[in-house]
């Protein structure tokens, strides 16, 4: 074939095709993102074969592209990913790696609140209450997911379940993904800071194993409503908070956007490799090169190792042991020391 023939062939494969989709694509992911469009339709395409060479200096280059941009990302950018569409959310881990999954529903109270998933699982050999935030994939969901912001009776239905597992021995696992407990006057109204206070005030004494891992975004009191955990994971492009970026820029420099939210997630430490340093977390679990979103199945395989681990750890110690290790945990948070001097 004639150099000529060879790349016009070449770039009639790279076109865009005719009614292609557009996808989600993040500011800094533009470069491996059309990179992987020449890889899907050189791949696709009914020349597939002679371009063999060109798609595989495309990987090695897509691949390059994706070590060096993921293993710099800054802290405004890796809440970018943790908040991705496609990321995968709880109910995307439960399909992945639990099985006999049975949801429990509603609070006794008031009801259901979709925005928190709890029901019995295995989770390799081992049975367990799983507990977690759902935000949503279609409109529809996510408006009656709330986005992942729970409402207090979803809190409520989270400790319902939590007494019942301790009732019958079942080791805990919550996956905490939400922006942040939901705001409304309804949600007030029927006593969201109380129900939020009192997980926490219950979960510091539940004598069972409780492991918590933040798969997305865990902001505020919201995610620590049901991570008062033995064992706290962080996905690595996840985030973890007081308040998220928006929020801490809203109220310093009185406007959120761009330049204010990076200063914001900067000042936050709100990585997990931040978390880690300062105590607050007990682990970070790789996601796959390119995040989470690109490769769900192999980030739920580490997750659920992660899980599996500390659940074996947790399970040989004592209840009352655990209770009292989880509140010095807890209650060291924060402490320090100063050392006064003489003048």
């Amino acid at each position: 074939m004639r150099a000529q023939d060879r790349a016009a062939d070449l770039y009639t494969a790279v076109m865009p095709r005719q009614g292609h989709s557009a996808t989600y694509v993040l500011d800094f992911e533009h470069s491996i993102v059309e990179i992987e469009k020449q890889i899907d339709l050189l791949t696709e395409g009914p020349a597939a074969e002679r371009f063999a060479e060109e798609i595989a200096k495309l990987e090695e280059t897509r691949a390059s592209l994706l070590t060096k941009t993921y293993a710099s990302l800054t802290p405004w950018q890796t809440v970018r990913v943790a908040r991705h569409p496609h990321r995968p959310q709880s109910s995307d881990y439960l399909q992945l790696m639990c099985r006999d999954f049975c949801e429990l529903h509603g609070d006794r109270r008031f009801g259901d609140d979709p925005a928190i998933i709890a029901g019995f699982a295995r989770i390799g050999s081992m049975k367990v209450m799983l507990i977690g935030h759902q935000k949503g994939k279609t409109v529809a969901e996510k408006v009656a997911c709330h986005f992942g912001c729970a409402h207090p009776e979803g809190y409520r239905k989270a400790l319902l379940r939590m007494k019942l597992a301790e009732k019958y021995g079942l080791p805990i696992v919550a996956l905490v993904d939400t922006p942040g407990a939901y705001p409304g006057v309804g949600s007030e109204q029927r006593g969201q800071a109380q129900a939020i206070a009192e997980n926490l005030f219950e979960m510091s004494r539940l004598r069972t194993p409780i492991v918590a891992v933040v798969i997305g975004e865990g902001g505020s009191g919201g995610a620590l409503g049901i991570a008062v955990g033995d064992r706290i994971g962080m996905l690595e492009h996840s985030w973890y908070s007081v308040i998220s970026p928006e929020g801490c820029a809203a109220i310093l420099w009185k406007e959120a956007n761009e330049a204010t939210n990076t200063r914001a997630a900067d000042a936050l430490a709100l990585t997990a490799q931040r978390n880690l340093e300062n105590g607050i977390i007990d682990g970070v679990i790789r996601e796959p090169v390119g995040g989470a979103h690109r490769d769900p199945k192999a980030t739920a395989e580490r997750l659920q190792g992660w899980i599996l681990d500390r659940l074996r750890e947790l399970t040989r110690i004592n209840p009352d042991t655990l209770v009292r290790q989880r509140y010095d945990k807890f209650r060291a948070m924060g402490s320090f020391s100063r050392k006064l001097t003489s003048v």
